[in-house]
């Protein structure tokens, strides 16, 4: 028996000595770009060390998961939050929307088992984040890994409401801006997890489908820590609870005094529940119920409902119609598409916020749902060359700067032979504003549009010049 304590104890104290030498060649206070899980398999993370990191006591780390391989971009949303707080940061650079769930898992597995060897990780403070499909992964992985203590998601809620453990629940941060389609799907993730009484807030900036700025992500790392105090899973900091709380309050009169009722009061609602288990907020539930009989709170309620009410049914005839299209390839359709353009751009011009927002919010929601159909039909065994052609041609109309779209229906009409086609969508890239004469002189199937007249004249109406000539020499 002593053996074996003798043994276990040499393997613990060599495991140490072995991570503490490694702990050593890694430089603080920037992202290193490549850590090894081990030396078997080619698996490798993203670190990022605060300067004050000292190996002493207990740290916390944030896992920042990305699916598009962005995650450095990732990272730098989160370094100076976590510099400023004594986070560590995590992110796998090799988990990926291209292979399946149980796959990531099982490398983000591996990649919290490394770091947790390497570093003084406090176990009661380990947290994941992510934005979009990255934050769809950061909500699943505390099914999987109990460890985990808190989620921040930006611009997506859990994937799966049957995924999460009442027993075990974690404390779920939600980030999202008011024009980023998402945000109604957000605001009903949070009155269900009210529902379920899972430990939950939800942060709304200004702005659509993007990572958020400092300001939220440093506010969504203090709260985890408020918690972690709040649990006892840190030593409490009575200063740093005043201060906070403080800054809050500020916060909320700002927008009370500019006259965001609505916006306020969500904001009190998440001051009494970060706060509540350090401060006295009877005071605060008394404001609250002001706020909610004020005039100014009940329309800004009812707009609000109004409008996504509407939103949703807008929704419902997007999805509607391009089932239709895609089925009977309804090309004569594209009028209507063009015709809901002009109908969004009208929101833009509405002195409602709520209705501008809203107007944003369908845009970004058709861009997603026609690059979703667009993911869908490439994965199929053999792909429909005009769905596809279609979808892309509903991109341009929706997204008319997104070139590449021009690019792919002129390549594929000229594949087979459709230069009627080729040469609209060549005249509409340009009329656009598309620069790059030397890839249109290079397109994969145009060997045969180039050489004509027509299409040269097109060319030389906006470059001032052709290469008709050089192209008959080949």
């Amino acid at each position: 028996m002593k053996r074996v304590l003798f043994l276990l104890l040499f393997t613990v104290l060599a495991y140490t000595v072995s991570s503490q030498s490694r702990q050593a060649v890694f430089k603080k206070g920037r992202i290193i770009d490549s850590v090894r899980v081990n030396d078997s398999i080619s698996e490798t993370y993203k670190l990022y060390l605060p300067t004050n990191f000292d190996g002493k006591g207990t740290w916390p780390i944030v896992f920042v998961f990305d699916m598009d391989g962005k995650n450095s971009q990732a990272l730098n949303v989160f370094k100076t939050a976590a510099e400023e707080q004594g986070y560590l940061l995590a992110s796998s650079n090799d988990i990926s929307d291209t292979i399946s769930i149980s796959k990531n898992i099982l490398i983000t597995s591996r990649m919290f088992r490394e770091v947790a060897a390497l570093f003084p990780i406090n176990t009661n403070r380990i947290y994941t984040a992510g934005f979009t499909s990255g934050a769809k992964f950061a909500a699943v992985v505390p099914s999987f890994i109990k460890e985990v203590s808190g989620v921040i998601s930006c611009g997506s809620f859990v994937p799966s409401v049957e995924l999460l453990d009442e027993k075990n629940p974690f404390y779920f941060i939600g980030i999202v801006g008011n024009e980023d389609f998402n945000y109604p799907q957000m605001l009903q993730g949070r009155e269900l997890l009210n529902k379920m009484k899972f430990p939950n807030d939800l942060m709304v900036f200004n702005g659509g489908d993007r990572w958020s700025d400092y300001t939220l992500i440093d506010k969504a790392l203090k709260s985890l820590t408020l918690s972690a105090m709040a649990k006892g899973n840190v030593a409490k900091d009575n200063e740093f609870v005043l201060d906070n709380y403080l800054k809050n309050m500020q916060e909320y009169t700002g927008l009370k005094s500019s006259g965001q009722s609505l916006m306020a009061y969500n904001l009190l609602n998440e001051i009494i529940s970060i706060y509540r288990p350090h401060l006295q907020v009877d005071s605060l539930r008394n404001e609250i119920k002001i706020l909610k009989k004020s005039g100014t709170y009940r329309a800004q309620k009812r707009n609000l409902n109004n409008v996504l009410l509407r939103e949703s049914f807008i929704i419902e005839d997007y999805n509607y119609n391009l089932i239709e299209d895609l089925s009977t390839l309804n090309y004569n359709n594209l009028g209507w598409w063009n015709y809901q353009m002009e109908e969004l751009k009208k929101y833009d011009k509405k002195p409602d916020p709520f209705e501008r927002q809203m107007g944003k919010r369908l845009l970004g929601y058709l861009n997603a749902l026609i690059e979703d159909n667009i993911d869908i039909e490439l994965e199929y065994p053999v792909v429909n060359d005009e769905a596809l052609s279609f979808l892309w041609m509903l991109k341009t109309i929706t997204e008319p700067k997104a070139f590449s779209y021009y690019l792919k229906i002129i390549s594929d009409s000229s594949k087979y032979e459709d230069f009627g086609t080729a040469l609209f969508y060549l005249e509409e890239l340009l009329k656009n504003g598309y620069r790059d004469i030397t890839h249109l002189y290079s397109l994969e199937h145009t060997a045969l549009l180039r050489i004509m007249p027509e299409f040269n004249a097109i060319v030389n109406k906006y470059f001032k010049e052709s290469r008709y000539d050089a192209i008959i020499e080949e």
